[in-house]
């Protein structure tokens, strides 16, 4: 007896283990088709160069897992409401199965495609992959989403029982593909080429350069070498320090899922025998609660789409941005004067990521110092990040610019303390400003770099003492 034709719609796993919608497909049959469609109506996926070159790779490496695997990968560019009905029907697909998305516009594309294709009388399997647990599981007491990352935190370490299956990397799949007869009413070659010519018009020079590397192997290897070289047990320590390679560079390959999170939750909690011999709990659950905060955001998204539109505190609508362009360009460029602050944004438009203790210093520059509205900053970063999410990196401009959860209105990042505790010996900024690299550590901490010194760099655009003040003087009348 056949098994029925599934087609499976690859969107943010890109990879054949621990995939939890691909493994309940199997379960029901080895007769599956993979898809992965370029949606050109939510180009988020390919709008930083960045993004499109992890991804292209990505998808170059998956495409070639699945013909190791008996089958194949089909890429179509266009609108997807109208691509996955018609590729169903023509690979004669009893079942679609994909993965759940937590973004908005994503919510409601694929409430149109089930209504669709169950018109066809083709039925669509949704499972949650993306999370450690799934949104509607995790309430507060009063049954409401939480809006505060601590309580959030701790309920959902109580409820790790309700974490997914993870898949071992001794699962072997072995799928069969469409027959040839379909192949012959198919252009399946001509998906080949819309992959080629994605590769080809993407120009990313960071490439080299990124830490993020692309693909479900070298999410791997990322993985392993943060436990094997031991940078997970000193991550506590290390993590806020941008000249030390103290992070996993991971988050590009949580964004796209070339890694599943299960696997990476796993791996910490498989060190526990570890915490009491070497003392390394603190940093293990350090790096745990990191990835909650990323978890913490996707919930958020999902519970208050209208997150992505504008600020969740409502009064943060009447706060009277300044909106220079001009200081926005020196900020965007690295041009600002002050030395953290342009060395983290030369980091970023040189390889397409930010240190995370340098995202939150220099979004603090941009909306208290310069009195730039976040969003600004948003998109900015969507339009250069390799890792840019929309849950992670609207919650991370919000909680910064203090309009969203967990506000501290006055938190204000003062950027010369920041750079004495964290860049004390100036390593950072004289690597991504090299004609500062002859000026003592001193001035540059203090920002007194003398006129003699300057070598062309910029003097501060602003005061940072004088618009801290001025930032807290417009807080005061909304």
């Amino acid at each position: 007896m056949n098994k029925p034709r599934i087609l499976f719609w690859h969107r943010k796993d890109l990879r054949i283990l621990d995939n939890q919608a691909l493994i309940k497909a199997f379960s029901l049959s080895n007769a599956i088709t993979s898809t992965y469609i370029f949606d050109k109506n939510y180009p988020h996926d390919f709008n930083a160069s960045s993004r499109a070159w992890f991804l292209g790779n990505s998808l170059q490496e998956l495409g070639n897992n699945w013909k190791k695997m008996g089958s194949r990968l089909i890429m179509k560019e266009g609108d997807p409401v109208l691509i996955i009905p018609q590729l169903a029907k023509k690979i004669d697909a009893k079942f679609v199965f994909w993965n759940r998305s937590i973004e908005p516009y994503e919510i409601n594309r694929d409430l149109k495609i089930k209504k669709i294709l169950k018109e066809l009388n083709i039925q669509v399997i949704e499972t949650w992959d993306h999370l450690l647990v799934e949104p509607l599981k995790i309430f507060s007491g009063n049954n409401k989403p939480y809006s505060v990352y601590g309580p959030f935190y701790k309920n959902l370490k109580s409820k790790m029982n309700l974490l997914g299956p993870y898949e071992e990397d001794n699962v072997v799949f072995q799928f069969k593909d469409i027959d040839n007869k379909l192949k012959e009413n198919m252009t399946i070659n001509s998906s080949d080429s819309v992959l080629e010519k994605f590769i080809k018009n993407t120009k990313f020079p960071g490439s080299n350069i990124c830490p993020c590397r692309p693909g479900e192997n070298a999410a791997e290897t990322l993985l392993e070498n943060f436990i094997n070289e031991k940078k997970i047990y000193s991550y506590n320590s290390s993590r806020d320090f941008p000249s030390h390679n103290g992070t996993s560079f991971l988050s590009a390959s949580l964004r796209f899922g070339t890694i599943s999170i299960r696997k990476i939750w796993n791996t910490t909690l498989n060190l526990n025998s570890d915490f009491a011999n070497q003392g390394n709990y603190l940093s293990i659950e350090t790096w745990q609660k990191e990835l909650v905060w990323r978890e913490f955001y996707q919930h958020c998204l999902f519970h208050f789409p209208e997150l992505e539109k504008g600020p969740y505190r409502k009064k943060w609508d009447h706060f009277p941005w300044q909106n220079n362009n001009e200081r926005f360009q020196h900020w965007s460029n690295g041009e600002t004067g002050v030395p953290i602050v342009d060395a983290a944004m030369r980091q970023l438009n040189s390889t397409g990521w930010m240190h995370n203790r340098c995202r939150m210093i220099v979004a603090s520059f941009l909306v208290k110092d310069l009195i730039c509205n976040w969003q600004m900053g948003e998109k900015k970063f969507m339009e250069t990040l390799v890792d840019g999410d929309l849950a992670a990196n609207n919650g991370g401009w919000q909680w910064s610019a203090s309009s969203g959860m967990d506000p501290k209105p006055l938190r204000i990042f003062n950027p010369y303390t920041q750079a004495k505790k964290f860049d004390p010996i100036c390593e950072y900024i004289k690597y991504w400003i090299p004609e500062l690299s002859k000026v003592s550590n001193s001035e540059l901490l203090n920002g007194e770099i003398s006129n003699l010194e300057k070598n062309n760099y910029s003097i501060p655009i602003v005061n940072h003492n004088i618009q801290q003040k001025l930032f807290k003087s417009l807080y005061a009348e909304i």
